[in-house]
């Protein structure tokens, strides 16, 4: 990534796998490294493997609002970004999230605009967003659903008074589309966007708002996440009456380690040209040292 010029990086949560693997202070401490060791600036959203499943005995059962206070102060204590290059950001500061003692500011929660285009991240979790699992934690959740809802919305308010020709969301969670992806997603019904699988909803309501947006807004969007390790991007969101909404674009970025067999550790990049009419275009860039089927040449 360094020997190319890249505006700003983003690593979409996750920093490690999500169980059999210790959620101690120096998987964030050794991250932290990492992101410094970019030259571009670099923006970071959590996964769900670095909180809310740090309460799982095998990855040290501890308590998952206790990490998130800690990634908070080792990755989002000022108003910049990481990297060697730094990127001054809006902060969602409102007191609106739950950490270990009480409501604290969702200082993860990101905004930055660059060449006529808004950017934002939002702490969305896998996992139910933290609705299942080892411990859910439905206050948590409710506080943080609400906080990513008005972060959300307020970035398309300032987008529009930027005149921003586009919009991308990072976040780490796939939330679930419709039914065509029962072994990577949650099933949802596409117009009505409710859960269909019996499993907890942490995403429709954030989903109905973010429909909402995406009509009223009408310029391209795109959505990026990881969580279910599948690189695609594709056209999931109907509006109620089924109608795809041609604007947004969901974009997976890949994900999995070599304990996978596969190694997919590699990086999409995102070519931004506000002049052209879909404003982003997307090209993999695929790790010549973690090729496993066909080796590098």
């Amino acid at each position: 990534m360094n020997s190319q010029k890249l505006s700003f990086t983003v690593h979409d949560g996750d920093l490690k796998a999500g169980s059999n693997s210790l959620c101690d202070n120096a998987l964030y401490t050794r991250s932290l490294g990492y992101f410094n060791a970019l030259e571009a600036p670099a923006i970071f959203t959590p996964g769900d493997n670095d909180w809310t499943d740090c309460d799982r005995p095998s990855n040290g059962g501890f308590n998952s609002r206790e990490r998130l206070d800690y990634e908070r102060l080792v990755f989002f204590n000022t108003n910049f970004s990481l990297g060697q290059r730094r990127l001054a950001q809006e902060v969602q500061t409102q007191p609106l999230c739950l950490g270990v003692n009480g409501a604290v500011p969702c200082v993860e929660n990101r905004r930055w605009t660059v060449g006529r285009v808004t950017y934002a991240t939002l702490n969305i979790q896998g996992s139910c967003n933290n609705l299942c699992d080892t411990a859910p934690d439905p206050e948590e959740y409710a506080a943080r659903n609400a906080a990513n809802i008005v972060w959300m919305r307020e970035t398309f308010r300032v987008a529009k008074e930027r005149n921003s020709m586009a919009v991308m969301l990072i976040s780490q969670a796939n939330p679930g589309w419709d039914q065509s992806d029962p072994t990577r997603a949650p099933l949802r019904n596409p117009r009505t966007l409710v859960q269909t699988d019996g499993q907890p909803d942490g995403f429709q309501e954030f989903l109905l708002a973010l429909r909402d947006e995406v009509i009223a807004f009408r310029k391209p969007i795109a959505y990026v996440h990881g969580d279910s390790h599948y690189y695609r991007i594709d056209k999931p969101f109907l509006d109620i009456q089924g109608r795809r909404l041609e604007n947004f674009t969901r974009v997976e970025t890949f994900g999995n380690n070599q304990a996978s067999g596969t190694n997919d550790v590699q990086w999409l990049k995102v070519a931004v040209d506000p002049r052209s009419r879909e404003v982003f275009s997307y090209e993999p860039q695929i790790v010549p040292g973690n090729r496993v089927a066909v080796p590098a040449p």
